[in-house]
């Protein structure tokens, strides 16, 4: 319906004024629905994790929600592009989930783009037993063979010393997670793998903000990905994203995210390339729309907008955010320095600074307790616990009948399996609800 002549704004004007109104119901809504509540030991649940926000997301996605552009939009073109540059890359590449920036970012070393480089089916890629499924499964799915690796104590990361007996003729590259945000050895990786031309793929998940010798991970290897669930360093409640400085791997892992097409135009735009009709590919007849012309067998791994905004006002807390989640860190590193007889406490890789996700404990051989009766006695007084992922992932039922190799006999692996969890530490916690967590471990481990 056309606005009438007789009002007294334009439409551009009257859209400002309704917007503001809403957002003015927002703000009221949100001192309403999300007060805070006071802590009640014993009452109130500690969580592992989960996101911290205020009135400016919830504006961000009312704001986005009104534009009713429901794909990729102009929040995620603002957070492409502050993220790349918060984290020192030259390119971000929004998907909808960290497990899917995994497989989209190992998917696209497949491409025949890459030539002599491109990973085939039956090539190995060198990576850990100890993490996530979804670092590992888009080996599994691309036909590739997984080389799986111990952990060492205390740090949880990659033993290096296995590299050279897991590498063979068929090992193309290394994937492998920041553990809990703690930096894997990346001097000796990338020496690794610039020596035998392979590529590395830094699972950052839940690294956002760790340094190692000064420069942010997820910035060291050819790849990297990040997830952007609630539990992570920041939320867009769902979301994820591949990080590159190689421009060839950008263009690469936008076709893949996007249905696999050769066509780079962004969402309801046409003809970016000038040649739309004007390009022949494959067995294709000469001019057939590039926009569905397919380089690669692709999916649509997008994220909406909504999320992204969302994501662009978290954007301005990720300082803070990690220097709370160091600061949870300390405290907790602090308090339970005189339970060392019993708990092994968690260490920085050398030459590192993690922005911690997490704190990892595991209960010492020969301590009068097991892993499971202390975590259950946490959870009883209502403290969050969670074991690290999968544990030793090759004795998990959805790998045994897979093929993989395991190199040594993951002894490290299988003892944080049997006896490691760990904490909470995000932002939303406070020093009252971490006293009280270490308060809980005094009481039990001195009983």
């Amino acid at each position: 319906m056309k606005p009438s002549v007789s009002r007294s704004f334009s439409a551009s004007e009257q859209e400002q004024r309704l917007r503001a109104h809403v957002f003015s119901a927002v703000l009221e809504y949100y001192d309403h629905k999300f007060q805070q509540r006071p802590f009640i030991p014993g009452q109130t649940y500690v969580p592992v994790a989960g996101k911290v926000f205020d009135a400016e997301e919830l504006l961000q996605l009312v704001d986005a929600s009104l534009d009713f552009w429901l794909t990729t939009g102009r929040y995620a073109l603002e957070f492409e592009q502050r993220f790349a540059d918060w984290m020192g890359v030259k390119h971000c590449l929004l998907v909808n989930s960290g497990s899917s920036a995994n497989l989209v970012a190992l998917s696209a070393l497949t491409s025949p783009t890459l030539g002599d480089r491109r990973l085939r089916p039956g090539d190995e890629v060198i990576t850990v037993a100890a993490g996530f499924p979804t670092t590992v499964n888009p080996i599994f799915q691309n036909q590739l063979i997984p080389v799986f690796l111990d952990i060492k104590p205390s740090t949880y990361d990659l033993n290096t010393h296995q590299l050279a007996a897991a590498r063979s003729e068929r090992t193309r590259a290394v994937m492998v997670a920041h553990t809990l945000g703690n930096p894997f050895d990346l001097a000796t990786i990338m020496a690794f793998c610039e020596e035998h031309d392979l590529w590395l793929i830094e699972d950052n998940c839940d690294a956002v903000g760790s340094l190692y010798r000064g420069r942010k991970t997820g910035s060291f290897g050819h790849l990297a990905t990040v997830s952007f669930y609630p539990a992570h360093h920041i939320t867009m409640g769902e979301g994820g994203a591949v990080l590159t400085s190689d421009t060839r791997l950008k263009k690469i892992v936008e076709s893949f995210r996007d249905w696999g097409r050769d066509c780079w135009c962004a969402p309801g735009v046409d003809n970016t390339c000038n040649k739309r009709f004007g390009w022949q590919l494959g067995a294709l007849p000469f001019g057939y729309d590039h926009k569905y012309t397919y380089s690669h067998v692709g999916y649509n791994l997008k994220l909406t907008d909504m999320q992204a905004a969302v994501g662009c006002a978290q954007l301005a807390k990720l300082p803070q955010f990690v220097a709370q989640r160091r600061q949870n860190f300390q405290f907790l590193y602090e308090q339970l320095q005189d339970l060392q007889d019993v708990l092994v406490l968690p260490e920085a890789t050398v030459g590192s600074q993690p922005s911690w996700f997490g704190f990892l404990l595991a209960v010492r051989e020969g301590a009068p307790f097991t892993r499971n009766a202390l975590v259950q006695h946490l959870e009883e007084r209502r403290i969050g616990t969670r074991l690290l992922f999968g544990g030793n992932l090759v004795r998990q039922p959805a790998y045994q009948h897979l093929n993989y190799r395991v190199v040594g006999a993951l002894t490290e692996t299988d003892k944080v399996m049997h006896h490691a969890f760990w904490i909470g530490l995000y932002p939303g916690l406070t020093e009252e609800m971490l006293a009280y967590a270490v308060n809980t471990l005094h009481k039990f481990c001195k009983k």
